[in-house]
C-alpha cells in the first residue's frame, strides 16, 4: 500500500475522530454536567489547601516575631496536673460500694434521717427492741430490693405487715416500703 501525503492522513484522521466524538456525543452529552461538577470541586478544593498553606506560613512568621506566653490559664486542667486522690466526699463515705447487686442505689444499708416526720404506724422511729421473726427469718438486713422481691410470694400478709413496719422503724428506705406496702395491697385483694 503507497503512503499518503501527510496533509491527507491528518485530514482523515481528523474525520474519523469526529465520527467517533460524534458516536459518543450522547453519552458526553450525559457525562458533562458530572464533569464539571467534579472540575468546579477540585479547583475549590485547590483554593482551599493554598489558602490554609499561607495561613500556616503567617501563624508560622507571627509566631517568630510574637512568641506564644508559656502562661497556663488557671481554669485549664492538664493530664499532668491531676492527682490520682479523690477528694473526700461530703457524706463520709471513700468510695466503698455500699451494697451489692442490681439495686445498690436504693439499698445503703444507712437509715435516711427523718427529719419532723413520724413513720406510718405511729411508732417513734428506732429500732424496735426486739426485730420480729421474720426479720431473723429472712436475714432482711441483708436481702437487696431484689432478693426481697423474690422472697415476697412466700410470704404472709401479716409477715408483710411486720416487715414493713420494722422498715418504717429503722432504715425507712422508700423502694422497700412501696414494694412492700403493694405487696400487702395485692395478697389482701386475694
Amino acid at each position: 500500500m503507497a503512503t499518503a501525503p501527510y496533509g491527507v492522513r491528518l485530514l482523515v484522521g481528523a474525520a474519523v475522530t469526529a465520527i467517533e466524538e460524534t458516536k459518543r456525543l450522547p453519552q458526553t452529552i450525559l457525562m458533562y454536567p458530572l464533569t464539571v461538577a467534579s472540575q468546579a470541586a477540585q479547583i475549590v478544593m485547590r483554593i482551599q489547601q493554598n489558602i490554609a498553606e499561607l495561613v500556616n506560613k503567617g501563624d508560622e512568621a507571627l509566631g517568630c516575631l510574637f512568641p506564644p506566653k508559656a502562661e497556663k490559664p488557671e481554669w485549664a486542667t492538664f493530664d499532668e496536673d491531676v492527682t490520682d486522690e479523690l477528694p473526700p466526699r461530703p457524706d463520709g463515705h471513700d468510695g466503698e460500694r455500699l451494697t451489692e447487686g442490681r439495686f445498690a442505689l436504693y439499698t445503703t444499708g444507712e437509715p435516711e434521717p427523718a427529719g419532723d416526720a413520724a413513720p406510718a404506724d405511729g411508732s417513734t422511729g428506732s429500732a424496735p427492741a426486739t426485730p420480729p421473726e421474720i426479720v431473723s427469718e429472712l436475714d432482711y438486713e441483708s436481702l437487696t430490693l431484689a432478693q426481697l422481691r423474690a422472697r415476697l410470694p412466700s410470704l404472709r400478709v401479716a409477715d408483710l405487715e411486720e416487715l414493713l413496719s420494722y422498715e418504717e422503724a429503722t432504715t425507712a428506705r422508700a423502694p422497700f416500703q412501696t414494694l412492700l406496702a403493694n405487696r400487702i395491697t395485692r395478697a389482701s385483694t386475694k
